[in-house]
């Protein structure tokens, strides 16, 4: 998939801003559209099915977070990466974003080089999700194209972190996951989160299905098991 067959939606209150991001991603050839607000970009992002969505976080009315949780509840815009624009930088902050359905950070001020360096590397991902399939292990069947888990036959909604968290997991059985796998492989290794994210997101997988299926291996990290 080359440059100009990328779209990507950016939304931020500040006109400079978007000026800004728009001229620099144009120049590398990429589709852009641009947004002022929350609703706005709700409805661009609809019509226009973006491939990325960059989103500034401390908006008014409707906050980057409420957007994205938005946009994580349309069928065909569940495999859209997105990622937020922001000058914080705190953990909760972070945890709070990738449970609400973020894929990545990008934080201000911003350097063109390295913007259009990020976006690239957030792009290559979508080449990755492309190898989707089904998996049914004890009583769970979890789809990938369709973001869609059963337990038993009977539907859980999980988040993108938490699904993604799980779909690795159970895509090896029994196989030890150590963290700095987990990391790359669930939040990218161009994203900085702690130990306690991981961990986060494997007790909320134990509070929707169960506390049997998820081994901690001290030290190590954390396997599907049954």
């Amino acid at each position: 998939m080359n440059n100009n067959s990328h779209k990507i939606l950016l939304v931020d209150d500040e006109p400079d801003i978007l000026e800004f991001l728009s001229y620099n991603l144009k120049k590398e050839g990429y589709t852009i559209f641009t947004a002022p607000d929350g609703a706005e970009a709700l409805k661009i992002a609809k019509e226009k099915t973006p491939h990325l969505i960059i989103l500034d976080v401390m908006m008014p009315e409707m906050n980057g977070m409420e957007v994205c949780k938005e946009i994580r509840n349309i069928s065909g815009l569940k495999n859209c990466i997105i990622a937020f624009l922001t000058a914080r930088n705190e953990d909760y902050s972070q945890i709070a974003g990738f449970d609400s359905g973020a894929d990545d950070y990008i934080t201000k001020p911003i350097k063109p080089n390295v913007f259009v360096s990020r976006v690239k590397a957030l792009l290559r991902r979508i080449d990755k999700n492309k190898s989707e399939k089904i998996i049914e292990v004890a009583g769970i069947k979890i789809d990938k194209e369709k973001y869609a888990v059963q337990q038993n036959g009977t539907e859980i909604v999980f988040p993108k972190k938490e699904f993604e968290l799980l779909y690795l997991l159970m895509s090896k059985p029994g196989k030890v996951f150590n963290r700095n796998e987990i990391l790359n492989s669930v939040w990218g290794g161009d994203v900085v989160v702690g130990d306690r994210t991981i961990d986060v997101h494997i007790r909320k997988l134990r509070e929707k299905l169960g506390d049997d299926y998820f081994r901690t291996i001290k030290g190590v990290g954390y396997k599907f098991d049954f």
